[in-house]
């Protein structure tokens, strides 16, 4: 992953740890900084000056007051050390960012894509690499987010939307734009984002459950993603919150799938409208009081909360964060996803710590840029890469 001229390339392990440290918690100060990571002053010190000479740590611009004493100093990184693109693919369109190393966006962009090929695709996405290359501080690595499965951060073995199998995208993205590439599930990549940068940096489990055209969903526990053999295969959408409910295109009756999908709702409304209506339109006109599109909604909403409840039941994170690009369904009807949540869970269970992210494309491009950043940071620590 990386290139001899990356900073992190001489880093031991120890140094590595440190660095990763003031990363994700920094500012930090040094005495801080030592208690965290179990060093003494003087190890500290050795491990630090190598890193502030090779400019991946710097002394923070504010210092920190302490009891009215001498101001500290603390220390943090350099985000601007290194820059990272993040790629969100979707079927017809290919969305980009420029980040720092701490997935700020500092510019973005998108593509068209028309022609699905595999050669063609990356085209595009070398296309979309130039337009957002930062010609001062070169890219240092190319993170891409896909809807499916997704083998050894390169391989595509499924992408049921782009009909591809057995597509080694990571390759081909590398030799197309001279740039180090990691692939991954988008929503893999989402929840990396959250734990390193986002809502979820300050707790060790937390899930993210994404409602739109398909319903996906993850986990960090202990403070690492939990993956598996069948990671990329939507099995949660088929999760059954419903026996008399309608059935999903794979048969499956009253799953979340079938009820919650943007597309699920569309074709709901639009068979008992008599008339075709858009997802939005939907929830429109079930904020007006339309009896029919009230129902759909109301139905979809307990289907949520019923699907939020047993992820809380079974998984018991600290915190569940709810995205996606329908994730406004949550928004109009949230008074009755709570009420399902709440009937599916024992009177003395603890509060669900739930966070609203409002769903944009460059969500999902940043979540594909912190990959790239973890997999640039953690090619030596082995006991922390996902």
């Amino acid at each position: 992953m990386l290139d001899a001229a990356s900073p992190w390339a001489p880093l031991l392990p120890s140094a590595r740890r440190v660095t990763l440290e003031v990363l994700l918690h920094g500012p930090l100060a040094r005495s801080e900084l030592a208690d965290r990571l179990g060093l003494s002053t003087a190890s500290l010190t050795r491990l630090t000056k190598p890193l502030m000479d090779a400019g991946l740590l710097r002394e923070a611009d504010t210092p920190s007051l302490r009891g009215g004493g001498r101001p500290l100093q603390p220390l943090d990184v350099d985000p601007d050390v290194q820059r990272f693109i993040g790629i969100k693919l979707a079927g017809f369109r290919a969305y980009g960012v420029l980040t720092n190393l701490r997935a700020d966006i500092l510019g973005s962009a998108a593509v068209e894509i028309t022609d699905q090929s595999p050669d063609a695709v990356v085209a595009r996405i070398a296309e979309l690499v130039a337009e957002l290359d930062d010609r001062a501080r070169p890219v240092a690595a190319i993170g891409i987010g896909i809807g499916g499965v997704v083998r050894d951060f390169s391989r595509v073995q499924r992408a049921v939307f782009l009909h591809w199998g057995e597509i080694d995208l990571g390759a081909a993205v590398t030799a197309a734009t001279d740039r180090p590439t990691v692939v991954s599930n988008d929503v893999d990549a989402l929840l990396e984002a959250e734990h390193w940068f986002g809502d979820g940096r300050d707790v060790e489990s937390f899930a993210v459950l994404t409602i739109g055209a398909g319903v996906g969903g993850g986990l960090v526990v202990h403070d690492r993603l939990v993956s598996g053999p069948d990671s990329g295969l939507g099995l949660l959408g088929h999760f059954p919150v419903d026996p008399l409910g309608p059935a999903c295109p794979e048969g499956h009756r009253g799953c979340v799938k079938a009820l919650l999908t943007t597309d699920a709702i569309q074709s709901q409304a639009a068979l008992t409208l008599d008339r075709p209506v858009t997802y939005d339109e939907v929830l429109d006109l079930a904020e007006a009081g339309n009896a029919v599109a009230d129902q759909i909604v109301g139905r979809a909403a307990h289907a949520f909360g019923t699907l939020i409840a047993a992820v809380a039941n079974i998984a018991q994170p600290e915190r569940i964060i709810l995205t996606g690009e329908g994730i406004r369904l949550a928004q109009v009807a949230e008074a009755r996803v709570r009420a399902a949540i709440a009937q599916s869970r024992h009177a003395e269970a603890s509060p669900i710590d739930l966070r609203f992210i409002n769903d944009d494309p460059t969500l999902w491009a940043r979540g594909a840029a912190a990959v790239a950043i973890q997999r640039t940071v953690l090619v030596a620590l082995p006991s922390r890469a996902n």
